[in-house]
């Protein structure tokens, strides 16, 4: 690796231009763009179909776009047909406004306008490339050739948008705005301005794309601050980015651009595209969710927008995909269970509308994620809060403090043992076959409960290997007794330790008592066990018979 070989290929802004830093959040959401079915499209193996695409294009118009690029419609024959099928089918909302692409070159400008007549609502991309290096290398021209060739189809766009039935908007791009030096990407903006004359009734669009990401995040807001600035007639132009994601900032270039001036942003659904991609719309939408400000796209069945994603474009929403991903909210570690679970104790305690859970950013459930099966996750890493969580919110069993901690240690030696995650049914399924109404070696076949002064007593018909044994017991209370019954019958001496209850709801069933009981044997040694039952006292009798089960096969 020679490093040598490479230097910043990117023209800082002249002059000082950061009011940026000065503001700390983003207030509103801009206007956004959706080019899934442009950029996105295009990037693919194998690129969407009809019926794809269509599909695709209603699930954007469900999640909130107002403006959609649908396509290079001069591009191919598919992209034509797509656009056509939108108009002819009166497909676009009367609040929606569809997007072309188009180089500045006639013949597709001419194509461009067929494809889109009839349009009620349809923006005139163009676009032409001003870098150092696409003048110098691919073009061979000079800055004020290249300026003249955004100047040209500037007075086509307008010319043809008055012959054609539709109704017409422009934007125009300076591509690979980036590599250009930010005085001239400017002299070329305000030449396309004055030919296209913006007023209040004339909005146009000028899109600074991040062709290709050359420097750091804040270099690019103060050329976009630069920009904004100093564009003509700058109360009637939207200005707008387009960023891509090479350098893995495409993110941070955005947000840091919106705080510089922009309105406007052009980007993908999990950030498909071209190379890295284009700057991802989820992650930014709800990145201004998270700082309590709407984004104005409904995100909140995330799960069915991946699925359709995934279906049409055949590609795959990474895990670790902030907010979308399988995994992004997931806590496998046992100090991170712990404080979630402590979090969220702490929110159903103080009844609290506003979000401060540790380490989870937003709530799961806004966007149709849930507790269980998203974040705390099981595995040899995890711990006994996380773990206990799990339990209880899945299933409603909630477990005295120091069983929890035993709990845990048989759940993680599991999971390193079978080197896999433990899902919430597998959760229960351990509780249960090392807890619950255990009854071997030795079971219950019956018990009379009588009180008496003081208590009460018992008679007791305990079972083990096919041989049944009635014990008298007597004691200061049922469990007591059948305690003492117990240790008669076994002659082994163990000492109640921890008692605790409480009922459990189940569906179409009612309510059923729980009960967990801990013993200390001779050793010192806690043993557990969980019993569940509709009567309280049966319930208690087999967590005890549980534990002590359990005690003598350790």
């Amino acid at each position: 690796m020679d490093a040598t070989k490479y230097a910043a290929g990117y023209y800082p802004a002249p002059g000082a231009h950061y009011k940026w830093v000065q503001r700390d959040h983003i207030e509103q959401a801009p206007a956004w763009c959706s080019v899934d079915l442009r950029d996105g499209n295009q990037s693919l193996v194998i690129p969407m179909s009809l019926e794809e695409k269509l599909d695709f294009y209603r699930m954007l118009l469900k999640v909130g776009f107002k403006e959609i690029e649908v396509g290079f419609p001069a591009a191919s024959e598919t992209e034509y047909t797509f656009l056509r099928t939108l108009i002819e089918e009166k497909m676009i909302p009367e609040d929606v406004t569809v997007q072309v692409l188009t180089q500045c070159r006639e013949h597709i400008i001419r194509k461009t306008f067929e494809a889109c007549k009839g349009a009620p609502s349809a923006i005139i991309h163009f676009y032409n490339s001003t870098s150092v290096a696409q003048r110098e290398q691919v073009f061979r021209k000079s800055k004020e050739e290249i300026k003249e060739i955004a100047v040209e189809g500037a007075r086509l766009v307008k010319r043809l948008a008055e012959e054609y039935e539709g109704n017409f908007r422009f934007e125009y791009s300076p591509e690979s705005f980036t590599g250009t030096e930010p005085e001239y990407a400017l002299e070329v903006c305000n030449a396309v301005l004055d030919v296209l004359e913006p007023s209040e009734t004339n909005n146009v669009i000028i899109n600074l794309p991040v062709t290709v990401e050359m420097s750091l995040p804040h270099v690019y807001a103060s050329q976009v601050e630069y920009i904004s600035e100093n564009l003509k007639y700058r109360p009637y132009v939207t200005l707008s980015l387009h960023p891509h994601n090479d350098r893995g900032t495409g993110v941070a270039d955005t947000e840091l651009a919106l705080l510089a001036g922009a309105d406007r942003v052009e980007g993908t659904l999990f950030g498909n595209g071209e190379r890295t991609g284009n700057v991802d719309v989820v992650t930014l939408a709800m990145n201004m969710y998270s700082h309590g400000v709407d984004p104005g796209l409904d995100f909140s069945n995330l799960p069915a927008i991946v699925e359709v994603y995934e279906r049409c474009t055949r590609m795959h929403v990474y895990e670790r995909t902030p907010y979308a991903g399988a995994l992004v909210f997931a806590a496998f570690s046992g100090s991170h269970q712990d404080a979630i679970a402590k979090g969220m104790k702490w929110r159903e305690e103080k009844q609290l509308h506003r979000w401060t859970v540790p380490y989870i950013p937003i709530d799961p459930r806004d966007i149709s994620r849930t507790y269980d099966a998203d974040v705390i996750r099981v595995n040899s890493q995890s711990g006994k809060g996380g773990i206990s969580y799990l339990l209880e919110h899945a299933y409603g069993y909630v477990l005295p403090a120091k069983m929890r901690e035993h709990f845990g240690y048989l759940c993680k030696d599991i999971s390193d043992h079978e080197h896999r995650e433990l899902k919430a049914e597998d959760v229960l399924r351990v509780f249960r076959l090392s807890y619950l109404n255990i009854q071997a070696p030795i079971s219950l076949r019956n018990v009379k409960i009588e009180p008496m002064a003081g208590g009460a007593c018992c008679d007791a018909v305990f079972v083990k290997d096919g041989i049944a044994a009635q014990i008298h017991g007597s004691g200061n209370g049922s469990l007591d007794a059948v305690s003492n019954a117990l240790k008669a019958y076994t002659g082994v001496n163990y000492t109640l330790k921890v008692y605790t209850e409480h009922s459990l709801q189940q569906k179409n069933s009612g309510s059923t008592a729980v009960s967990y009981v801990g013993i200390e044997g001779a050793d010192g040694r806690m043993h557990w066990g969980a019993g569940s039952d509709t009567d309280i006292t049966r319930a208690s009798i087999y967590a005890l018979l549980s534990a002590f089960n359990n005690s003598i096969t350790e």
